[in-house]
């Protein structure tokens, strides 16, 4: 009897059960459909600063709208991706799309989330292949400004901001889908001499003849002393029309001492990235109705009978051929060659392809190859620089690693110091190669953390890095020295003379410029780092009023250039800082020059 009724009851459950089971299976399909026949389902993919979150409607198995929900990425540089790869998935009805060059870890992040909606959904696409451009607006194939400006980073953003300031029609173009170069990627941070945030911190003693000494003694004497004379003497009216004419924000009780630099004088923008940067020009040209084309490649140079630059021919990204004269001229600022490699070896063999790059992937030398074609004279083409702290796996920049700056140490793989920390990138860089495995852990702590706070400000970064086991935060310094296994005898003697060095303000071992800090209390940070190529400091040789010279030593008529495409400031070696204050100065000069002289 007990039997049978433990069997009826078996058999209840197994039909409670199935139910329960049926509606689960039916899950994939649960979603709720609206009276118009639009199903709305979520998904998430990892960005690269984290979830993005969407929401895909379907109708008809189609995929008729996706709408981002939540997510983390660069503004600038996930633009296209919200908008142009969204068009490109919905056309194509298939998430099977390339991604946006320059946008590719937010392209794959964005792209992972609606195959996740998708998958959820349980509905059956059919792909309809690519997307077509045919509802797309042509480019007249001949188009006429005052000034074509090539490359739209922070040297062509203030160029052209000063052009039409000037009462000239400009053109910015840009080969990538994105505008911002490298400035957008960087850490943003501008030298200054004797600027406002030193004045707020008490630094008095800075001038820009010290700065133009740093900057000429950086570069092994190597720069044009006319060209860093000139960078030394506008580098603070730059950082003012920055703050007071771009609306940029900076810090105003923080600065950096990059190496090389015999001060503090270092400007830090919010956010500490480009992006503050970026973001202020973009809103600057469209209050001026600057015209900004992307995805619109320079080809090359037009010149008339005379030698006279006079316009530029282009692609588009469908591969319309378009031209773009220039009435009073052209500006190069399309920045260096520090992502081709193939440039890279032909004048620094050993640059190769066992570098990475911090550059974005557009940083092609496009410019100079263009101006060369025109007889135009290249200078310091093998000095190229690389940045010391690195992302081992993808070569990217660190930016929480800029506790350097206040007082973070390097350390080898034995757990010693091995080169002063605010010494010259390429100094750093050669002495991190030259260690056990050609890498560095840079080691700090809490006290160290809270003055830049750099770990707050890029908190996405750091949490990736913690994802690849590449930084670990350490309660003890045996637990840090364990986690990469350093040696841990080795590296308490190394902290203790640190310490030491502290208290007495002398560095015994490596005279390190800003004064160590102390390392007595933890919680601790260790992050494993390598050199990557930062910076070709060689190029175009301008004069001082940013015109293209050429290998007979005249004026290129109706060429001028400005930021990384040129080769005559920087020497051997770019002091940190310095990129941002050289294109904004004669990235400005070259907007007021272009219009003046024509």
């Amino acid at each position: 009897m007990m039997r049978t009724h433990t069997s009826k009851l078996l058999s209840i459950l197994l039909v409670v059960c199935l139910m329960f089971t049926l509606a689960a299976c039916g899950g994939k399909d649960a979603t709720p459909t609206d009276s118009n026949g639009t199903k709305v389902v979520e998904g998430i993919g990892q960005g690269k600063h984290g979830d993005i979150k969407v929401k895909v409607s379907f109708a008809d198995n189609k995929i008729t709208d996706i709408e981002v929900v939540e997510q983390k990425e660069n503004e600038v540089l996930a633009e296209p991706v919200y908008t142009q790869l969204k068009q490109n998935v919905i056309s194509a009805n298939s998430p099977d799309v390339d991604a946006i060059s320059g946008s590719t870890v937010t392209s794959e992040g964005y792209l992972q989330a609606i195959q996740d909606a998708i998958t959820k959904s349980g509905i059956t696409l059919v792909s309809v292949g690519a997307a077509s451009n045919a509802g797309a607006d042509k480019e007249e194939a001949e188009q006429t400004y005052d000034v074509v400006i090539i490359g739209a980073g922070g040297a062509g953003f203030s160029a052209a901001i000063e052009a039409k300031k000037a009462g000239a029609n400009v053109v910015l173009l840009e080969k990538m889908p994105t505008v911002g170069g490298n400035t957008l990627i960087s850490g943003g941070e501008m030298n200054a001499p004797n600027n406002w945030v030193q004045q707020n911190l008490g630094i008095t003693d800075d001038t820009a003849d010290l700065f133009y000494e740093d900057t000429l003694k950086g570069g092994d004497n190597l720069g044009s002393p006319e060209m860093v004379r000139i960078l030394a003497d506008n580098a603070l009216a730059s950082a003012e029309w920055l703050r007071d004419e771009i609306k940029v924000e900076f810090l105003p009780d923080h600065l950096f001492q990059f190496g090389g630099h015999s001060r503090k004088r270092a400007l830090i923008p919010v956010g500490h990235t480009g992006a503050e940067l970026i973001t202020k020009l973009k809103a600057k040209t469209d209050e001026e109705k600057i015209t900004i084309k992307t995805n619109m490649k320079a080809e090359s140079l037009i010149t008339d009978d005379q030698g006279r630059v006079t316009g530029v021919t282009a692609t588009t990204g469908s591969g319309d051929k378009i031209t773009f004269h220039a009435n009073k001229g052209v500006i190069i600022a399309s920045g260096g060659f520090g992502s081709n490699v193939e440039m890279r070896k032909k004048y620094n063999p050993e640059l190769d392809e066992k570098y990475m790059s911090t550059d974005t992937p557009g940083t092609t030398g496009d410019g100079i190859i263009m101006a060369e074609a025109l007889g135009a004279k290249l200078t310091n083409m093998e000095s190229i620089q690389t940045y010391p702290v690195c992302n081992p796996e993808t070569g990217v920049i660190s930016l929480v690693a800029d506790s350097r700056f206040d007082g973070a140490i390097l350390i080898n793989q034995e757990g010693e110091r091995f080169v002063e920390e605010l010494e010259r990138r390429d100094v750093i860089s050669k002495a991190i190669l030259a260690q056990t495995g050609g890498y560095t852990y840079q080691f700090w702590n809490q006290k160290i953390a809270d003055i830049g706070k750099t770990i707050e400000v890029h908190q996405d970064e750091y949490d990736m890095l913690v994802k690849q086991g590449l930084l670990h935060k350490a309660d003890t310094i045996e637990e840090a020295a364990d986690f990469f296994k350093v040696d841990e005898d080795t590296l308490k003697a190394t902290i203790q003379k640190v310490n030491e060095y502290a208290k007495t303000g002398d560095d015994l071992d490596f005279h390190h410029r800003g004064g160590l800090v102390s390392l007595e209390t933890g919680p601790y940070y260790i992050q494993k780092a390598v050199p990557s190529v930062h910076h070709t400091m060689g190029g175009l040789v301008i004069d001082e009023k940013t015109r293209v010279i050429n290998e007979k030593g005249e004026i290129i008529p109706g060429l001028y250039a400005a930021g990384e495409v040129t080769g005559v400031i920087h020497g051997s070696n770019r002091l940190g800082g310095n990129a941002i204050a050289d294109i904004f100065t004669f990235g400005r000069i070259a907007g007021q020059q272009v219009v003046s002289e024509n």
